[in-house]
């Protein structure tokens, strides 16, 4: 059988491509264990950043909405309360349900090019053919780590990403790396089960976000600051409601707010856990690190120069993802290879999401660096899905059935690209 659309990942991008790719009544499949990373790679006792009403799947006619599932559930969604990672992953899982074809729970483990359009091999060998793929991946393939943390044993060093609970450090010493929410959550959730925490940022001091203004107030104040889904203020409106025309700004541009924006900050709901609690040495990166007996060893400089080493058990790098063409590892070598790439290594994606390879699409954290900020966040789903299935339709009607789909030549790389972080 020959697939319209397979969707690889079923995370909120790749739930709701399914549910907008189902209702336009394409043939489609979808692969991957819904919510997983949700489910998996994050402790419980975490929330979710973003507001309720912006941490919504998309399906076309807008009714499996977050507060759809919490009315229904029992459960508040309203305005600066942020919901547990816990319940908005069982909403995914509900979301599922209602709104996508049944789910594929198997992993894909290679996408490569075929006779019209791509072969699809799943973990146990089944093979399978579509004219068109939108991959989905999230953000796990892109694991970032620093250089000097590397190559030591998982014992010693993880990534944030890796945890979905964090009890074994209990009674332990643990450095945390990053300034970030996903770092400064962690030391949190670590501080309160009562691990000695530090908390290790290049900034000279941590940025906060503030409580968010009311959802009711005047006019004259939400004109000079709208709500949007990433945040009050015009640019972040901008970043959150208008992705399709970020996409026309200069590619330098892009690239120079894709890096910057919405950069490494906590919650407000997290400061009082951290302040007072944490102890926090900003303006330190580690230089090199080393195992010695009992865990590891750092060695840190500051931005004066001073130099500093302390030792510590275990290190969680809270560094975020860096999403380049050369980390999608379940793309053939041959379809790899052949993507266009910006300057700072991710895929270069057309008006609706398309990459440079013809039929391969692409969701989420890799279309940062083209649509904006928005594609780091749940609320960006909802213009993917709408945009990324018109341009698979289109993309059908214009490759006859039987059409052996070229590869293009190389793209542009970068070997040092900033890595996102959350």
């Amino acid at each position: 059988m020959m697939y319209d659309l397979l969707v690889v990942g079923a995370g909120p991008y790749g739930l709701s491509i399914a549910s907008h790719a189902a209702a336009a009544g394409l043939n489609l499949r979808v692969f991957g264990r819904p919510m997983a990373c949700w489910r998996d790679n994050m402790p419980r006792g975490m929330f979710l950043k973003s507001e309720p009403w912006a941490s919504n799947l998309s399906d076309p006619a807008g009714r499996f909405h977050l507060g759809a599932y919490c009315a229904e559930q029992g459960l508040t969604a309203r305005h600066a309360k942020p919901i547990p990672v816990e319940a908005f992953a069982s909403y995914g899982l509900w979301f599922a349900r209602h709104a996508v074809p049944g789910v594929d729970e198997r992993t894909v483990t290679r996408v490569a090019s075929g006779p019209g359009g791509f072969s699809v091999v799943t973990e146990d060998g089944e093979e399978l053919h579509t004219r068109s793929v939108a991959l989905a991946v999230g953000v796990m393939p892109f694991v970032e780590v620093p250089s000097a943390l590397r190559g030591l044993h998982p014992s010693l060093v993880t990534h944030s990403s890796h945890h979905s609970g964090l009890d074994q450090f209990r009674g332990k010493d643990v450095t945390v790396i990053g300034g970030g929410q996903a770092a400064l959550e962690t030391a949190a959730l670590l501080a309160e089960q009562g691990t000695r925490v530090r908390v290790m940022a290049r900034a000279d001091r941590l940025v906060w976000n503030d409580v968010p203004p009311p959802w009711e107030r005047p006019l004259w104040q939400s004109v000079r600051s709208p709500h949007s889904g990433l945040g009050p203020g015009w640019k972040n409106w901008f970043y959150s409601e208008r992705p399709n025309l970020f996409r026309r700004l200069p590619e330098q541009t892009r690239a120079r707010i894709a890096t910057t924006a919405l950069g490494p900050a906590g919650a407000w709901w997290v400061r009082d856990r951290v302040e007072n609690v944490v102890e926090v040495l900003p303006g330190h990166e580690v230089a090199t690190a080393s195992a010695v007996a009992g865990g590891v060893r750092l060695d840190t400089v500051s931005r004066e120069g001073a130099l500093r080493t302390l030792e510590t058990e275990h290190v969680i790098a809270a560094t975020g993802f860096r999403p380049r063409c050369d980390r999608m590892g379940l793309l053939s070598a041959e379809l790899r290879g052949s993507l266009a790439a910006l300057p700072d290594g991710s895929p270069a994606v057309g008006r609706d999401f398309e990459s440079s390879q013809p039929g391969l699409f692409l969701a989420g954290l890799v279309t940062a660096g083209g649509f904006g900020p928005a594609m780091r966040f749940v609320h960006g789903a909802t213009f993917t899905a709408a945009t990324l299935v018109r341009g698979v339709r289109r993309r059908l009607r214009t490759t006859p059935m039987g059409t052996t789909v070229p590869v293009p030549g190389a793209g542009r790389r970068n070997e040092s690209p900033a890595p996102v972080r959350p």
